[in-house]
């Protein structure tokens, strides 16, 4: 089955019942494998997609309404993404349930969510006061502003350069990295952080390889692998990490990381999340 009909079969973009009682039932899994571009047997990079969850909410065992906030880990290699508005509504079906406590929450979603994403998901639930998501400054050096030759709005690899014979180790960010939902269409923004040691990368055609990205639509995960893959065959740096994150939307952000080393980053949040 290609993407558009794995896309045309979920619930995204359609009008939906906001159900309030516990449904596992409306996850909806797209599976990595067939509908995933680029295509590749074994996947070149190491990586975890984190998503975090402002609107979190169940009721005790009295009735009374308790809140959390919610970070969730599916490893890139997962069999499945789980499709975000499907994973919205089931947060919103725990509203009305009855719960113990929290780690009853968070022992229901575990099994959920790895059941859907077809292998172990992270889940870690906690209170609003608890600090676990702090804000930090983006890190690296800020490429935005600089003077560009070339503005194209569809992803171009080939506009990426390096300086060649001289080396460098460094981390760089964009504040412009925009792409939009395959199927509605509507923008999702991101911070892209680009960590590598190499060829010093060219900043202004970097840059203009990701605002190539603006009226590129996929997944958010598609679209950071893309530009990890494009970096690796355009500039073939030793190392390189690239993750992006994405402003949240219907109380979810997703933050996408790719490597080629084995990687379990903290969860810092950008200044604009």
């Amino acid at each position: 089955m290609d993407q558009n009909k794995f896309i045309e079969a979920s619930p995204l973009g359609d009008t939906s019942e906001y159900i309030t009682s516990y449904s596992p039932a409306l996850l909806y899994p797209i599976p990595r494998k067939e509908p995933w571009r680029p295509e590749f047997a074994q996947r070149p990079f190491h990586g975890v997609d984190i998503w975090n969850a402002y609107e979190i909410s169940w009721l005790d065992e009295q009735g009374v309404p308790q809140m959390a906030l919610g970070e969730f880990r599916l490893p890139a290699d997962s069999p499945n993404i789980i499709e975000s508005k499907s994973f919205k509504l089931y947060l919103n079906s725990f509203n009305q349930t009855c719960l113990a406590n929290r780690e009853v929450a968070q022992e229901y979603m575990q099994a959920d969510l790895s059941a859907a994403a077809g292998a172990p998901v992270q889940v870690r639930l906690f209170g609003l006061n608890e600090n676990a998501m702090p804000v930090v400054a983006t890190p690296g050096e800020c490429i935005d502003g600089r003077k560009l030759n070339t503005i194209v709005y569809h992803p171009d690899a080939s506009l990426l350069a390096t300086h060649p014979g001289k080396y460098r180790e460094e981390v760089l960010h964009s504040h412009l990295l925009k792409s939009n939902c395959p199927v509605t269409g509507q923008p999702d923004w991101a911070t892209l952080v680009v960590e590598y040691e190499g060829a010093t990368l060219d900043r202004s055609t970097l840059l203009e390889y990701i605002i190539s990205y603006r009226e590129h639509g996929d997944f958010h995960e598609q679209c950071v692998e893309q530009i990890f893959l494009d970096i690796m065959a355009q500039c073939q740096p030793g190392q390189l990490t690239v993750y992006a994150r994405y402003v949240r939307r219907g109380g979810l952000d997703i933050n996408p990381y790719r490597s080629t080393r084995p990687l379990n980053p903290r969860n810092h949040r950008t200044e604009r999340q």
